[in-house]
């Protein structure tokens, strides 16, 4: 299976913002956007090019993959399956990259990124209605039962990762039971509970052209 193994540091200076993509670390100085928040390469300090149109819409849509983890054609196939659905096509797709499996392991506390979800996912750590669980792209519905798996329970990076959840708190749409290490669906994800700031009608207007 193909994935970024760069820097992942670079990509947020590449969108000009935090991705969260390590972390606890992205809310301390030692964040690459505190230090240096222009694009890499040997250009980037002091060089903004004017961006056209379908550059701003590329943009956007690059920045939701990183934010989320996926490849090209992983959003393409959820992209096309939310224009099926009936609503509106960028709110269907942020839905549908909210309940794969790797970002709820993230909304509940048990990682500290998506990044660190996924690798937690494929390492078999976690179970959906007590089932095994390995592909980080698995699609959750309402009342699905998430679990970190009992052996892995005394994990130390879980463990930090719940630690500091408790600080922070979780997304409304789960409910998450620390003590038993699970967390259950409860809801569908609304956009009011999307925080982060993506606007999904410039990716809409994307595929569109």
């Amino acid at each position: 299976m193909a994935r970024y193994l760069g820097s992942v540091c670079r990509l947020c200076r590449r969108e000009g913002m935090k991705l969260f993509l390590k972390g606890d670390r992205c809310y301390t100085d030692k964040c690459a956007i505190e230090k240096r928040n222009y694009p890499p390469g040997a250009h980037g300090a002091g060089y903004r090019q004017k961006q056209s149109e379908y550059g701003i819409q590329l943009r956007e849509k690059q920045k939701v993959k990183r934010l989320y983890g996926v490849l090209e054609k992983q959003f393409r196939r959820l992209f096309a399956e939310a224009s099926r659905k009936k609503g509106i096509t960028g709110e269907n797709l942020l839905r549908l990259l909210e309940r794969r499996l790797d970002n709820v392991v993230y909304r509940m506390g048990f990682a500290s990124s998506r990044n660190e979800a996924r690798q937690i996912v494929c390492h078999g750590h976690i179970l959906l209605n007590e089932g095994k669980a390995d592909i980080p792209s698995m699609l959750v519905k309402v009342n699905d039962i998430v679990s970190v798996r009992e052996k892995s329970r005394k994990n130390t990076q879980i463990k930090s990762a719940m630690d500091a959840a408790l600080r922070k708190g979780t997304t409304g749409w789960v409910e998450v039971n620390m003590d038993k290490f699970t967390g259950k669906i409860v809801a569908e994800p609304n956009r009011e509970e999307i925080t982060l700031p993506i606007q999904e009608q410039l990716i809409v207007e994307l595929y569109s052209r």
